[in-house]
C-alpha cells in the first residue's frame, strides 16, 4: 500500500528516469539502436526495480500516463542525440494496456511531431506472449505503426511459444531472443538449438535477431558465428544515462570470432 501511494505521485515529483542500452550491430561493430529502461528514483527506498513496480502500476492503471512518459521522454532524448549528429534509433517497450489502446498510434505520432524525431528512429517493443493474446488487434496495431514508418520489434522471443504461422502474418521487422536461452547457449543442449531455430526462422522471414543477456565473450562470439544480427547485454555495455549515449555511438566494438557451434556451420 505504501508503494501503491508513494507510485501515484512519482510522477509529479520527477522520480522516474531513463537509462539506455546499446544493441550493436556486429557487422560494424556500432551502435545503431539503444532501448530504453525505465528506473524509478525513490526518495526512501532508493532505486526501486521495474520488476517491483511495472506489476503494481498494471494492476492499479498507473502504467498508462507512466507509459505515455517514456515515450515522450525517449523521444526527446533520441531527437536531441540527432541534433548533436549522433541519430541512433531508441527502443520503447510498450505495456499490454499502451498496445491495446487505439489512442497509441496518435499518442506515438503526437510525440514523434512534438520533438522532431522521425518515425524511422523510434522502435516499439512489444512481448510474445501480447501477441499471441489478440493476434487480430496486434496485426491491425502493427500495420498502423508500420504505415507510420515506425519500427517494431518482438521481445522475450521463444517464451510465448507463437507459431510460424502467425509470424508470418505480422509486420514484424525485429525478434529478440529472450536472455534465458543466451545464458544457456554455450551448453549445446536445447538452449543452442533453439537460438539457432530462431536465426534461421528469421532469416528465411527476412527479420532481423538481436540477442539480449549477453553477459560474457564467449557467448558474444558465439552469437555471431552463428549469424545474430545485433547483440544487448552487460558485456557490451551497461545501461546509461541519455548525457552518455552519443560517446557510446562514437565506440566499436570488436569480437575476435571463435569456430561456430557444433553442428553448426557459420552463416555469411
Amino acid at each position: 500500500m505504501a508503494l501503491d501511494a508513494s507510485l501515484r505521485v512519482a510522477l509529479e515529483r520527477d522520480e522516474f528516469r531513463l537509462v539506455y542500452q546499446p544493441q550493436i550491430d556486429v557487422g560494424s561493430g556500432r551502435a545503431t539502436a539503444f532501448e530504453a529502461l525505465l528506473r524509478w528514483q525513490h526518495p526512501e527506498r532508493g532505486v526501486v526495480s521495474p520488476l517491483e513496480f511495472i506489476p503494481l502500476a498494471e494492476e492499479t492503471g498507473l502504467i498508462d500516463p507512466i507509459g505515455q512518459w517514456v515515450l515522450r521522454t525517449a523521444c526527446a532524448d533520441a531527437a536531441e542525440w540527432m541534433r548533436s549528429g549522433n541519430p541512433v534509433a531508441v527502443a520503447v517497450n510498450l505495456s499490454a494496456k499502451q498496445f491495446g489502446s487505439a489512442k497509441l498510434p496518435k499518442q506515438i505520432m503526437g510525440g514523434l511531431a512534438t520533438t522532431g524525431l522521425p518515425a524511422e528512429l523510434l522502435e516499439v517493443e512489444i512481448t510474445e506472449s501480447l501477441l499471441m493474446e489478440n493476434a487480430a488487434v496486434a496485426r491491425a496495431m502493427l500495420e498502423v505503426l508500420r504505415d507510420h514508418g515506425v519500427r517494431t520489434a518482438l521481445d522475450d522471443f521463444g517464451t510465448g511459444y507463437s507459431s510460424l504461422a502467425y509470424l508470418t502474418r505480422m509486420p514484424i521487422g525485429k525478434l529478440k531472443i529472450d536472455r534465458a536461452f543466451v545464458a544457456g547457449l554455450l551448453d549445446g543442449g536445447e538452449s543452442a538449438a533453439i537460438v539457432r531455430a530462431v536465426l534461421a526462422m528469421a532469416d528465411s522471414l527476412g527479420m532481423d535477431v538481436t540477442a539480449e543477456g549477453v553477459e560474457t565473450l564467449p557467448q558474444a562470439q558465439a552469437l555471431m558465428a552463428i549469424g545474430c544480427n545485433y547483440l544487448q547485454g552487460y558485456y557490451l555495455s551497461r545501461p546509461v544515462p541519455a548525457a552518455d549515449v552519443p560517446a557510446l555511438t562514437g565506440k566499436r566494438w570488436r569480437f575476435d570470432l571463435l569456430e561456430p557451434l557444433p553442428g553448426q556451420q557459420q552463416r555469411a
